[in-house]
């Protein structure tokens, strides 16, 4: 609520524009008071008016001698008034600037700064627990130091202003039970024109079982009520960025290295590379008891290239069989100095540097005497991989009481270094960060310390603690999963004081600390609410309506709601909290941006009753959400089965079903906009979109212009989800609305699955729908589902998914008859089974196994026979278009396929399913996957297992256009050209397909067989949607023109109903229904209305004598019962055509109606009879058409890489790098740019220059040296490649030495690298002012090569010196301002 003054700034403060506008006429805004006099009120202006308009005509009746004197007079007087009034106010000035001085302490006035107002007094009420303040009328305090009180009330105009400094030098605490702002007080830390320098920290101290509980507010609060004022701005920092390079367990690539051993008797020796930390070497050489031992350590010393580590440490005793020429030999080439005079079970330990001299070798002895060394003799020395990553290796000897120990280790030392993808230069030393897991455990999060480095650049920081996991800086297989980074400290920080353990009434039966932190409430009316960089920590309470931020009942926060300047929250860390992160409780209009919630309880950020609609969550991170206890959705199984005071009778709550949607994004209704958010860690879902049928809590009863499951979709654009269980985002289900009774005995508000989305426009079901757009979805590394979309219409486009139990699910709103039809489509996405990002075990990882292209370790979404899928079809109708699928390879422990069917399926697939443009990459071995009876699968013998199917419109997956997937045993949908695929489980076949849609009335567990008459000995057997339900329900996929009989496994259903389903105008089938031979009928058809359950249209069909007569009707409303056979035959077929994607026509679902009357009760199946009189012989409606040859151009989606900063332009990378072998059978060395091979065949160098400025990529240079050239690239490198170069080398054939190392650290090495006797050599460097953090060294050992390689070079950035970066366009920020202009 900001507006311009007279000057056209903005100051910090304002009037009320909600709430209560009454003032005290002594009463002072926030805002400094001008040095200049107020405006007078109307009535003195127009009295003063007045009076200088008399006075002007009493003058005109003087005479003109008496006016010139007077005028005279008053000329002098005027002289005299202006000397006088310039040297009062001249004095007054000065006063009035030294007093502000005064004030200001070290800086001068700014009406922008709250503490520089000048009618602010310094307060200080002192150190008294007991002191409950009341700030009102007239209190204008300026707080600057310690305080603590009971509580403090802010009311009636009364402000408390945190004081400040220039430098920030002030540090204040205020401890209280808690701050209650109403009826015009005001709070204020800066502004945000303005703010604070200095550490303000307020601590909200007090347990749940003492003291008085404040109405509406509880205890240990901030609360703001109606006209009350809340600003706090802390200093601003880059709130959250990425990882931008790996972040690698205990800060090597290779690993710490620890070994510690008893009695390992002689020299035991480590090689370590000088470039990396790895351990290349691990040997024991017993040269107590072996002269040979001696000897092959003496040529193991003599072989090793010169610059390697070496680490040597005695075990027990090493000098007895010692030999003359191995002492010379290490001191010949590590230095020592020691050796020589080694003695028996002396302690030794040596770390050197081979070739590297005495200056280079650290050496330690100690003597033994009475079974003790008296110490270690610990050596030790520090060195830098060529990262810049410092580490030391340490090599001990030591005895202790006649124990000999001897060991090892490799470590960093003096903290790790992280490289950034954003400027991280507002983050200072001593600041607290978290890292987020790139696995599938959300607790591979860890925090750091920030250290001092003099030597990082604004992308850099280094950190004090050893990481302990895996977190990934690398865009992977074309998918962004760097590693998310956030800032936990604040210079303003509200916080709770903690007891050391859980106590009284908080739940302590689920958790073992303290649950009872502060919080923050605001209430409806407030004046001004805004915050920003300020840090949460130890807040909320597992109690309803306590949470960390808690917008509760507000309405609209924006100009919609009368504020000028709309509310928002920006910047915040809220961390360690006991229930949720921000809670958005009937609000509107709220924007939420740049805030993090880490390590909280319940939903974090949560929006609560349904009802809450035009909110913006902009760039916010969420990580590691963990179960909570207030909501069922909040609850874990342990949590929901124990917590039953709120259901009815002994109902026993099922976790499944009723709990587990902990999610770290709760939206609760689609019209609020989710751009660039991160949700990197929950227990059960990352972004959960739901649906209330009705408004739920304290909205109950409100009544919504619009149901939230008909409303269209606000912005999604550019958001991630990874690390949680159930699934990254989900699209489905509503809670239950309803208290519990002995009807449904569930608690209220647990998760209910009735509501289903079907956006329309304007929320009227009978205006068209509004498709719902997911743009730009990053979903990697959740245990089941990437992402579970349920709903019509829903298009999900430009998205990736890797490395998820399964990619993407896509399941209908509903099906026949409550829902008229809808489509789903994925386009434009990538789909990776197992990625390059192996995982790493612990934080709670449970599964590991073998899997990936090269069946390595890994960690896995479930357990080893999961089978893993890309796509999963679960019942349709879906499009999946112009999507690549890369690495999904089976194991022999499990299925992996790129597309499969959601297993153990009782549900309809419709035929309507379309599959177009996809590409599958080499390393994908089940284009599609049926399933087959074992774990997982089960027996597949449910309805929807039976009928899965899809249409290849192209071929791309079959290699047959136009051509439908079925599973291989169903033979309702064969003709004798199909093609079995027998790997996939599948059949593929041309034709027109449709459903049936069978409802009877009879028993519970009637199964039904349709047989089709041209494969009468296969038969398909379904059990029924439900098979307990009264009106049990069946819909097999059929091939139209065909003519089919329907059996039962008990008397013939007295009624049944026979729906068209997906048939276009004409198409038919012939169907034979099994009934008694005494049966007799009644028939009718007609147009099913699904809006009001009317039949219109009536027609009653007539009886037929002959089979013949009835196909010659086949057009009439005609039946023909062949008392003989038993069976019943008509004809179905559509009179009307289907819309899109409807299940029916436009004038309504056709339906028949059969009433069957007859005696028996005898089993109706009369497949003995029927067949083989109505056997025909197979044929194909429409012929196989032949096998596509080529590949598809134009298959596949046309972007390569999925980042979440998708306004830059990544370099996609490819460097093949084959082994001796390899290059000795023939196989090219390829470096790959943006889709262009260069390839070389001849040993030497490849050497590529990309300009970083140029989009696309330009190629500026290519240079190939060899063997004999190698040589002059040591010269080119110094002078050759222009500044903002990209630098690609890559070598071929074994080069012993690569005499290139001093030239590569312009480029981006830290220093010369080893480049001896290496099988392959690659390397990305740059030419320019920056170093980037893609810079990279890989390097194999003789005779190895690298394999395939590959990296996302990001292009014209500003560290570059690229000029052009200004003119990028930012769709979030355009996406931003939309949402904005909409509320």
């Amino acid at each position: 609520m900001y507006a311009a003054d007279s000057r056209g700034r903005s100051p910090a403060f304002l009037q009320p524009q909600n709430g209560n506008g009454h003032r005290p006429s002594s009463y002072v805004p926030g805002k400094v008071v001008p040095l200049r006099p107020p405006p007078l009120p109307k009535s003195q202006a127009s009295a003063k008016f007045t009076s200088i308009r008399q006075e002007a005509q009493t003058s005109l009746a003087v005479s003109s001698e008496e006016q010139q004197v007077r005028r005279e007079s008053r000329k002098q007087k005027r002289h005299k008034n202006t000397f006088i009034c310039f040297a009062i106010t001249s004095f007054s000035f000065f006063v009035a600037l030294a007093v502000i001085l005064g004030i200001s302490s070290k800086y001068a006035p700014d009406e922008n700064c709250p503490d520089q107002n000048p009618c602010l007094r310094n307060w200080d009420p002192g150190q008294d627990s007991s002191k409950q303040v009341v700030i009102k009328e007239g209190d204008l305090f300026r707080l600057t130091s310690d305080v603590t009180v009971n509580s403090i009330v802010i009311q009636d105009g009364g402000l408390l202003v945190f004081g400040d400094d220039k430098d920030g030098s002030r540090n204040i605490t205020l401890r209280t039970r808690y701050i209650l702002i109403k009826d015009g007080g005001a709070l204020h830390i800066g502004a945000e024109k303005c703010r604070y320098k200095s550490k303000a920290t307020i601590a909200l101290y007090g347990k749940s079982d003492e003291g008085e509980s404040m109405p509406t507010f509880g205890k240990k609060f901030i609360g703001v009520a109606a006209g009350g004022t809340l600003e706090l701005h802390g200093t601003q920092k880059t709130s959250w960025t990425l990882l931008a390079r790996t972040l690698h367990s205990s800060g090597l690539a290779f690993g710490a290295y620890a070994f510690e051993k008893n009695f390992s008797r002689g020299l035991n020796v480590r090689v370590i590379d000088q470039d990396t930390a790895q351990i290349l070497e691990s040997v024991r050489f017993d040269t107590h008891e072996y002269h040979n031992e001696s000897r092959r350590l003496e040529e193991f010393l003599r072989i090793q290239d010169p610059g390697r580590i070496v680490a040597i440490a005695v075990g027990d005793s090493a000098a007895k069989s010692l030999l003359q020429g191995t002492i010379e030999m290490i001191q010949d080439r590590l230095g020592s100095n020691l050796i020589k005079g080694l003695s028996y079970r002396q302690a030794w330990a040596l770390v050197g540097v081979l070739d590297g001299g005495s200056t280079s070798c650290n050496e330690s002895v100690r003597n033994y005497e009475n079974h003790s060394s008296g110490g270690k003799a610990l050596a030790q020395r520090e060195f830098y991989t060529v990262d810049g990553q410092k580490f030391a290796v340490t090599a001990y000897s030591e005895w202790i009481e006649g124990v000999s120990l001897s060991g090892f280790r490799v470590e960093v030392v003096d903290g790790v270094k992280l490289h950034l993808l954003d400027d991280v230069s507002s983050w200072k030393p001593g600041d607290q960060i978290v890292v987020a897991s790139t696995d599938y455990s959300m607790y591979q999060a860890e925090e750091f310390t920030l250290l001092p480095c003099p030597d990082c650049s604004p992308f850099q920081v280094k950190v004090k603690e050893t990481p302990q996991f895996l977190h990934m800086g690398e865009i992977v297989d074309g998918v962004d999963m760097r590693a998310e980074v956030g800032i936990l400290t604040r210079n303003v920080v509200i916080r709770g004081e903690m007891e050391d353990s859980c106590y009284a009434g908080n739940q302590c039966q689920f958790f073992d600390y303290d649950t009872f932190g502060g919080h923050v409430l605001i209430m409806k009316n407030f004046t001004s609410v805004h915050l920003s960089y300020v840090e949460l920590k130890h807040l909320g309470q597992q109690q309803l309506g306590r949470y960390p931020v808690h917008f509760h009942l507000c309405g609209d926060v924006d100009h919609k709601g009368g504020y000028r300047h709309g509310t928002f929250v920006d910047g915040l860390a809220i961390h360690h909290s006991f229930s949720r992160c921000i809670t958005v409780h009937g609000t509107n209009g709220l924007l939420i941006k740049d805030t993090i919630g880490f390590d909280t309880l319940g939903h974090c950020f949560f929006l609560e009753d349904g009802v809450e609609q035009r909110n913006t969550l902009f760039h916010n991170l969420g990580l590691l959400t963990k179960p909570g206890t207030l909501l069922p959705t909040d609850r874990n199984n342990t949590m929901c089965t124990t917590m039953r005071d709120k259901v009815f009778g002994n109902y026993v709550p099922v976790p499944a079903t009723d709990c587990m949607a902990v999610s770290t994004f709760w939206i609760a209704h689609p019209n609020n906009h989710l751009i660039n958010n991160a949700a990197a860690g929950s227990q059960d879902a990352g972004i959960w979109y739901l649906f209330h049928k009705e408004p739920t809590g304290e909205s109950s009863g409100l009544q919504l212009l619009a149901k939230s499951e008909l409303t269209p979709l606000g912005i999604f654009y550019n958001n991630r989800v990874h690390s949680s269980f159930k699934a990254g985002l989900f699209i489905d289900k509503g809670v239950k609305t309803t208290n519990a009774s002995a009807a449904d005995p569930r608690e209220y508000l647990c998760l209910d699955n009735s509501a289903r989305f079907q956006p329309h426009q304007n929320a009227d079901p009978e205006k068209p729908r509004v498709a719902a757009l997911i743009d730009r979805l990053i979903a990697f590394k959740n245990n089941d589902n990437g992402a579970w979309v349920r709903g019509g219409d829903i298009i999900v486009q430009n998205s990736a998914f890797a490395d998820n139990g399964i990619g993407l699910t896509f399941a209908s709103d509903g099906s026949f008859p409550s829902d008229e039809g809808s489509s789903q489509e994925v386009s434009e996405s990538l789909f990776v089974g197992e990625s390059r990002n192996y995982g790493f075990q612990g934080g709670q990882n449970k599964y590991v196994g073998t899997g990936g292209i090269d069946q390595k370790p890994r960690t896995l979404p479930r357990n080893r026979t999961f089978p893993i899928r890309g796509f999963q079809i679960y019942d349709g109708p879906i499009h999946l278009t112009r999507s690549t699928f890369k690495k999904y390879v089976p194991t022999p422990d499990r299925y992996t396929s790129a597309i499969g069917f959601l297993m153990k399926n009782s549900w309809q697939i419709t035929p309507r399913n379309n599959i177009s443009l996809v590409k599958f990459g080499p390393h994908v071995s089940l284009n599609v996957f049926f399933g087959k009876p074992g774990p997982w699968f089960e027996d597949c013998e449910l309805d929807g297992d039976k009928n899965s199917i899809f249409h290849d419109v192209d071929g791309s997956v079959t290699g047959y256009k136009d051509a439908y997937v079925g599973r291989l045993d169903n033979y309702l949908i064969r003709h004798p050209s199909c093609v079995n695929v027998t790997k996939w489980n599948a059949v593929v076949c041309s034709g027109a397909y449709a459903q049936v849609y069978v409802q009877t009335q009879s028993t519970q567990n009637l199964t039904m067989t349709i047989t089709r008459d041209e494969y009468p000995s296969h038969p398909m057997v379904l059990r029924g949607i439900n098979q307990k339900a009264a009106f049990p329900k069946y819909q097999p996929v059929i091939m139209l023109e065909k003519g089919y009989t329907i059996h039962w496994n008990g008397p013939a259903p007295r009624t049944t109903f026979l729906y068209l389903i997906n048939f276009n105008k004409n198409d038919w089938i012939r169907v034979g229904l099994c009934y008694p031979s005494d049966a007799s009928f009644q028939i009718i058809s007609g147009f099913f209305l699904r809006q009001n359950s009317s039949l219109i249209k009536k027609e009653d069909y007539e009886p037929v004598h002959s089979m013949e007569e009835l196909q010659r009707k086949q057009s009439k409303r005609s039946f023909y019962f062949d008392s003989s056979t038993g069976l019943l035959f008509l004809y179905l077929k559509a009179t009307s055509n289907r819309d899109g994607h409807s299940y029916c026509s436009s004038e309504g679902c056709e339906r028949i109606k059969i009433q069957a009357t007859t005696n028996s009760k005898d089993i109706s199946n009369c497949m003995a009879r029927a067949y083989p009189q109505y056997f025909r012989k197979p044929s194909a409606v429409r012929q196989m058409p032949a096998m596509l040859t080529g590949s598809c151009q134009a298959c596949g989606s046309s972007q390569v890489v999925f980042t979440s900063d998708p306004h830059r332009s990544y370099l996609p990378v490819q460097f093949q790098s084959p082994s001796k072998v390899g290059t000795q059978r023939g196989e090219p060395s390829v470096v790959t740019v943006n889709g262009t091979d260069f390839s070389f065949q001849s040993a030497g160098v490849l050497l590529l220059t990309v300009d970083a400025c140029s989009v696309p990529f330009r190629l500026t240079g290519k240079n190939i040296f060899s063997l004999d050239d190698v040589s002059r690239m040591k010269e080119y490198l110094k002078t050759g490649i222009a500044p903002r170069s990209i630098v690609l080398l890559s070598t071929r054939g074994e080069i012993k030495q690569l005499n290139i190392s001093d030239s590569l650290v312009p480029l981006g090495l830290a220093k010369p690298a080893h480049l001896y006797n290496k099988g392959s050599t690659v390397f990305l460097g740059f030419r320019g002012d920056s170093n980037p953090s893609w810079t990279k060294l890989f390097t194999s050992p003789a005779g190895q090569g690298l394999g395939l390689l590959e990296q996302f070079i990001p292009l014209q950035l500003a560290e570059y010196g690229c000029r052009s970066v200004d003119t990028i366009r930012r769709r979030d920020l355009e996406f931003l301002k939309q949402a904005s202009k909409a509320h």
